[in-house]
């Protein structure tokens, strides 16, 4: 196991971490968060070697073997499966020394015993194995004998991730791996990790990926390195459960809650298919739980309301969108309306972002008809626009630069919600992280008031806090969004429909993102029959919520009852008045200050237990609740 005994990190003169006490045992899958700069890579380093302790003790056993992911890939000749090969150093020296043995015409014995241990270790099916880390991180069969220097930097960066993976190591460090990879590809790993039999330590800013993956969450904070038993879920409940009982910090978290109260009432009476309304419902309900678990976060912002927005906002007419007159989308007819939160979904190159960039104007249309509308404003987010930010000017100059007759103490409150506060606000670019450039960039994008917001990957680099800031701003946000997203509880939280891009179409995705995961699924399943079998008929509308929403006919002579079903619903409603009455009740308790001066720390806790347990019951009594009514008007139509 790993033991930390009074464990003192620092950089300089400043502490990072002090008195740190903790086991992680073999076999534990730990996820590791916490705010940017907290020490989470300088922990890293220590698991590593690449680092010693300032003060307190740190073990690890001497004959675990580590796998981390390389940051650098060389533009090496070598066929991307036999790189990744390379990350397996035992399969590697077995397979030296029989290349000597064999060479020097060695005993029989020798061979024999090395052609064991190969046995031993799985090295025959190694080169399988390898081939089918690569399938999952979304390599076509084609490009797996394809040098290593043909691939681009995001795809390098897969084939060192899945070089990690075939290690067979005791100790594996994965610090961001979600960063390169598309929904499918991040579903895939989060499903492998889980089986993983090793000790991991993942440092991750999704949190639904940290649910699939890990069994619990060591949390760094104000210089305390905490060990919580669950997955991210289960710490933000036990977290929030704390913080409700710090009397500063919770005027704060009713402001929050009072948004989110309102987010979800607007949500509710606009809702109108009940498929989409169960996967919204419970991202939504569970929004208070998270909010209480990051009411300290420092960033706090929201987008400035927009000017009335035109209707039709933007047209596109039979467009073909592409690089190089070569296209990759054909016949895409699109029209945006005000108020449209549209998430866009599809498999890694389908031309997602090809999209996003035509609805920008960033790209021309190679074929049909892009119509903007008098008065559109159009606030784009991605990747790329980080490059043009000027490395030798502050954050604060940006903004003067676009808002010169803005008081600067205006400008440097705005920027103070994105934390960028102190010295930071005057200091050049050029030296911050990522995430600290995707903020400064998404508040420059923010302060344009746009009707329409198309985002591409917003939340790379991002870490949990500010992407819960994010995801409470969307829900608030009153302009059109276009969304594209592998941060799967940002896709639930905060758009309406989706569309699916996949074979150079563009269509609706009748379904939600679990809907979709499906959907990839069955793809995936299909594409890889062999060329004799035949092959599933895709459908957009996915097969597993067919069968739970499509009543089946009838036999001749069967008579049906609905009575069953009206007595389950009842009850839900007599269920969910008094889990909501007594929810309430708690709710306007929990809010007086006084209760605070009152009532024992160990009495708050049970309240606020309870309060999270009622959250639980009503979430999946609705969810039953819609499912009873979806089958009940089945029957009525039938």
């Amino acid at each position: 196991m790993i033991q930390f005994k009074n464990l003192t990190l620092a950089r300089g003169a400043r502490k990072l971490i002090e008195d740190a006490n903790l086991q992680i045992h073999a076999g534990m899958r730990v996820g590791l968060v916490g705010a940017n700069g907290s020490g989470k890579t300088s922990l890293f380093a220590l698991l590593r070697g690449e680092l010693h302790a300032d003060l307190g003790d740190f073990d690890l056993p001497a004959a675990w073997r580590i796998a981390t992911v390389a940051q650098e890939t060389p533009a090496l000749e070598m066929p991307a499966i036999d790189y990744v090969l390379d990350g397996d150093t035992e399969l590697r020296e077995i397979e030296r020394e029989l290349a000597e043995a064999e060479a020097h015409h060695e005993g029989g014995n020798l061979l024999g015993e090395l052609h064991g241990r190969l046995n031993d270790i799985g090295g025959y099916g190694a080169r399988a194995r390898a081939a089918s880390l690569l399938s999952g991180l979304g390599f076509a069969s084609g490009d797996i004998e394809r040098p290593v220097a043909e691939f681009s930097g995001g795809w390098r960066m897969r084939l060192n991730l899945a070089q990690a993976l075939v290690s067979r190591c005791d100790l594996m460090l994965l610090d961001e791996p979600t960063n390169h990879l598309d929904l499918d590809a991040v579903v895939w790993l989060e499903k492998w990790l889980s089986g993983f039999r090793g000790t991991l330590v993942i440092v991750s800013h999704d949190r639904d990926f940290l649910d699939g993956c890990t069994t619990h969450i060591a949390h760094i904070y104000t210089e305390r390195l905490t060990l919580y038993t669950g997955n991210y879920s289960s710490f933000e409940t036990q977290r929030a459960a704390t913080l409700a009982v710090q009397q500063a910090m919770f005027e704060k978290q009713q402001r929050q809650i009072a948004h989110l109260h309102s987010y979800i009432s607007r949500f509710r009476a606009q809702a109108t298919k009940a498929r989409q309304a169960q996967s919204r419902l419970k991202a939504l309900d569970r929004m208070e739980i998270i909010s209480a678990a990051h009411v300290d976060t420092p960033f706090d912002f929201e987008f400035m309301k927009p000017e009335r927005a035109p209707d039709p906002m933007l047209t596109l007419e039979d467009v073909s969108a592409g690089y190089d007159g070569v296209p990759i989308l054909t016949n895409v007819k699109m029209t945006m309306r005000p108020g449209a939160r549209i998430g866009l979904l599809g498999p890694n190159g389908a031309g997602k972002s090809t999209l996003i960039k035509l609805l920008s104007g960033e790209s021309e249309p190679l074929a049909g008809k892009r119509m903007e509308a008098r008065g559109l404003a159009i606030g784009y987010f991605a990747q790329h626009q980080l490059e043009q930010l000027r490395p030798d000017e502050s954050p604060l100059w940006h903004m003067v630069n676009r808002e010169p007759r803005t008081r600067e103490q205006d400008l440097r409150n705005f920027l103070g919600g994105f934390d960028f506060r102190g010295k930071m606000v005057e200091t050049a670019v050029a030296p911050f992280s990522g995430g600290e450039k995707s903020r400064l960039a998404l508040a420059l994008m923010i302060r344009t008031r746009p009707n329409l917001l198309l985002l591409d990957e917003p939340t790379n680099h991002l870490d949990l806090e500010m992407r819960h800031a994010l995801n409470v701003a969307l829900a608030e946000y009153e302009g059109s969004l276009v969304l594209v997203s592998h941060d799967r509880a940002l896709l639930r939280s905060v758009c309406d429909s989706f569309l699916l891009v996949v074979d150079g179409k563009v269509t609706e995705f009748d379904g939600d993102v679990d809907d979709y995961l499906e959907w990839l699924t069955a793809r995936r399943i299909a594409q890889n029959k062999p060329a004799g079998e035949p092959k599933v008929i895709e459908k957009e509308k996915p097969a597993r919520r067919e069968a739970s929403t499509e009543v089946p006919k009838k036999p001749k002579g069967f008579t049906g009852s609905r009575r069953p079903l009206e007595k389950e619903a009842e009850k839900l409603d007599r269920d969910l008045a008094k889990w909501n009455n007594e929810k309430l009740g708690l709710d306007t308790r929990l809010a007086d200050p006084a209760l605070y001066q009152s009532t024992s720390t160990a009495d708050l806790r049970t309240m606020a237990a309870r309060q999270t347990e009622l959250v639980q019951w009503i979430d999946k009594a609705e969810q039953r609740w819609l499912e009873v009514h979806a089958e009940l008007d089945a029957m009525s139509v039938s």
